[in-house]
């Protein structure tokens, strides 16, 4: 049975490979791995070393402590299994957006994200 946090690490590597435009292939090659270990760990079926995780977060150009970020020692085992609704990374068209708005020059970047601030009025 999948543990809690194995689950969220494994949805946060995924989630981050997506936003940075990797496929399971090229993050494996990074890490020195097979593909198909890259989908057990996204799909938390198998645990993730500190040293992988380590190797994963710098293939990721991302801090090791993103992969722990939003784990609330508080909820229980079946809030993450359940594959609550209300995890906006798990919408594609959310992502795609995330994605794309990266990929806009900062300055840019900068002013869309206050005007999409004063149009949803989350001041």
């Amino acid at each position: 049975m999948k543990h809690p946090v194995d689950a969220h690490v494994g949805k946060r590597i995924r989630h981050r490979r997506w936003l940075v435009g990797m496929t399971q292939q090229q993050l494996a090659e990074k890490v020195g791995i097979k593909f198909q270990q890259i989908q057990k760990y996204e799909t938390g079926m198998n645990r993730v070393s500190a040293s992988r995780l380590w190797d994963i977060a710098s293939a990721l150009s991302i801090s090791v402590s993103f992969f722990f970020e939003g784990l609330d020692e508080t909820e229980s085992a079946v809030a993450y299994e359940s594959d609550a609704p209300n995890d906006i990374l798990k919408d594609k068209e959310a992502l795609e957006l995330v994605r794309s708005y990266y990929a806009i020059p900062e300055t840019q970047r900068r002013r869309l994200f206050e005007l999409a601030r004063v149009l949803s009025d989350d001041t």
